[in-house]
């Protein structure tokens, strides 16, 4: 199909969020309504609160992205919008208006798991080769992904416990910052020369990942630092256990592309927007002489657009769901893989 355009949906968290992808790589419109200002006098997400507002804004997302786009619903081929995971009662908001919608206008539909989303972002933007390593981290997920082509993915490393994302949230909480954390830890650990040395993760020989242990340290050394009637210097608190977490994903993305043999290396997810995470495995990859590519910040949160690319490639290859189609929200990739 050469024009083939696709309405994308995705509602795993708190975006509420539509776009319209022509042929897998190209964004003609791409509209995404956030919570984030709702949800941080919460310090997280409450799933029932990011359900309604859902409700509230999925129509006007869909329209919008139709709009901006400049098409009507008969010049669309399908509808993808994202099975799992995430949270039920946010996933099944945009199930239930993409079967409405692809119901309502004869239109197929393909359920996308969100983690594919995240990993085919990179190819709005960059020619994906094969094969390919992604590193996958946001708040609910950390993991290493192999790909050898289109549609196949080996998960090869996962986490044990915290999400590197989910860490990253908790540690922020410790040092009295608001939802999300994130940005605001990359902030200050970019603030100090130097940082509280914080334990690694190693696991041994293993590609998984732990951040349990160093989200505990951290909360330990603020509370032995209180007892001691001393103040923490939270830059160097920042510095310290980002570099940890930048270390361990660093070095066990190196030594996955080194043992696979790779043509490229991908980041993908919210986390992946970290300025120390890219600029780590910028560096490391120069090095190795392997290709390495992260989407712009826009596409790292999470997006429609990069729902309607993992659809569209998925559909190409035939792949269709029907209106029976539900929410899972502990839906596995290797699940949604063609291998």
């Amino acid at each position: 199909m050469e024009n083939q355009m696709i309405l994308a949906i995705e509602t795993s968290c708190d975006e509420t969020a539509a776009a319209i992808i022509r042929n897998g790589t190209e964004i003609v419109s791409n509209v995404v309504a956030s919570q984030i200002e709702s949800q941080k006098r919460f310090g997280g997400v409450v799933p029932e609160i990011a359900s309604r507002h859902h409700v509230e804004k999925i129509t006007l997302v869909i329209e919008k992205a139709l709009k901006d786009a400049e098409i009507e619903p008969k010049d669309l081929d399908g509808v993808a919008v994202t099975e799992g995971p995430g949270l039920v009662g946010a996933l099944l908001i945009g199930i239930n208006a993409a079967k409405a919608f692809a119901f309502a206008h004869g239109l197929p539909i393909i359920g996308v798991h969100h983690i594919a989303g995240h990993i085919y972002a990179n190819a709005l933007v960059q020619k994906m080769e094969f094969p390919l390593l992604a590193l996958v981290v946001s708040g609910g997920h950390t993991e290493l992904v192999l790909m050898k082509e289109h549609g196949h993915f080996e998960v090869i490393g996962e986490t044990r416990d915290d999400a590197a994302g989910e860490a990253y949230d908790k540690v922020a909480r410790v040092l009295n910052m608001p939802y999300p954390g994130g940005p605001h830890i990359d902030r200050l650990a970019h603030e100090a020369e130097i940082g509280v040395e914080f334990p690694r993760a190693w696991l041994e020989d293993s590609y998984d990942f732990s951040f349990s242990g160093l989200k505990s340290a951290v909360i330990n050394y603020k509370h032995n630092m209180d007892q001691r009637g001393e103040e923490i210097i939270p830059e160097q608190v920042a510095k310290g256990f980002q570099d940890s977490v930048v270390e361990v994903l660093t070095t066990k993305t190196v030594r996955a592309a080194r043992e696979f043999h790779v043509k490229q290396v991908i980041a993908a997810g919210g986390v992946s927007a970290n300025k120390g995470l890219r600029s780590s495995l910028e560096q490391a990859f120069s090095k190795e002489g392997i290709p390495f590519y992260v989407p712009p910040l826009k596409l790292c949160t999470d997006n429609a657009a990069m729902i309607g690319a993992a659809g569209s490639f998925m559909f190409k290859s035939g792949v269709r769901s029907n209106l029976s189609m539900n929410g899972l929200p502990g839906m596995e990739l290797k699940s949604w893989s063609l291998a």
